[in-house]
């Protein structure tokens, strides 16, 4: 799928957000400045979040209940042992009670579950994204949900 503009790209991650439930776990992939944060504030909007969607760059986890399932909005981009997660308890939130939307999960490929639904963000020039799904382990996708 290609989105031409950062718009368009929050409007993908609403679409998308209407069809995730609660335990679905989604990686957001690309490069800094992919569009990444776009795409998880247009999601948490799918999911009837009102608020700032910030990138949880300094926290680790944003968590957002008032949506008609939580948000679990992870950037891992900081771990640096995958043991930290655990420490933290943040596997309750993995496949628990809402979505879990996780940025830079290669830093901690381990504790991820075996369903999940990975996007990748590749920038084509300064506003064009080729944005690719790619459903794991059985992950339900519903491939016509983009028409």
């Amino acid at each position: 799928m290609k989105s031409g503009s950062a718009q368009e790209t929050r409007a993908i991650g609403e679409r998308l957000a209407g069809h995730l439930k609660p335990g679905d776990v989604v990686l957001l992939e690309g490069y800094l400045g992919a569009g990444k944060s776009e795409l998880a504030r247009g999601m948490a909007r799918g999911l009837g979040i009102q608020g700032a969607v910030p990138s949880p760059s300094f926290t680790i986890l944003n968590a957002y209940d008032e949506g008609r399932i939580p948000l679990y909005h992870f950037d891992w981009y900081r771990i640096e042992d995958p043991a930290e997660i655990y420490e933290m308890g943040m596997e309750e939130q993995l496949c628990g009670d809402g979505v879990a939307l996780i940025e830079w999960s290669e830093k901690a490929r381990e504790c991820l579950p075996e369903r999940l639904l990975k996007i990748t963000i590749v920038p084509l020039d300064e506003t064009t994204r080729d944005i690719t799904f790619e459903p794991f382990g059985g992950f339900e996708f519903e491939e016509n949900w983009v028409q």
